[in-house]
């Protein structure tokens, strides 16, 4: 499998967890770990189910990822999120010491790989390789669509 349809196809993965998330009406984002081509955590939001601030996709991910490994670090693992890791998600994958961050859209006001701060320059761990746009397009409708319905209400 070529690099970009490797990364088409765990980030469909991803979007898959951010519709579960929207149908229960959770800010959709989704997170999948992989380690060696094979998918080894899974996640969606679940703050509003949880009644819990942190429960984001990639902690409830870390945490799985971290457990199958049975290890803290997870230095050989790919993290797949369909928006970008917020800053509290960020400094946690980094604490990890994740090889790379693949994500799908910007999140301009919270993001912690680039849009509002680069964790990479605060040197708390090595660098973690970061890539985005990865189905741009289909993780921003999803995200955006869920805040102008939610605006409505």
């Amino acid at each position: 499998m070529g690099l970009v349809k490797k990364e088409e196809y765990f980030m469909r993965k991803a979007l898959g967890l951010a519709q579960r998330a929207l149908d229960e009406e959770e800010v959709p984002v989704g997170c999948v770990i992989v380690y060696k081509e094979k998918v080894i955590a899974q996640a969606y939001n679940q703050v509003e189910r949880l009644k819990d601030c942190t429960a984001h996709a990639e902690m409830i991910a870390l945490t799985q990822a971290e457990s199958f490994l049975q290890s803290k670090w997870l230095k050989n693992c790919s993290v797949y999120v369909t928006i970008e890791p917020c800053l509290m998600c960020a400094v946690a994958i980094s604490l990890c010491r994740v090889k790379e961050v693949i994500f799908g859209a910007s999140q301009p006001k919270v993001g912690g790989f680039g849009s509002l701060v680069d964790i990479n320059t605060l040197k708390i761990s090595p660098r973690i390789r970061i890539k985005s746009g990865i189905l741009e397009d289909d993780c921003r409708f999803l995200i955006q669509n869920f805040f102008k319905e939610r605006r409505r209400k």
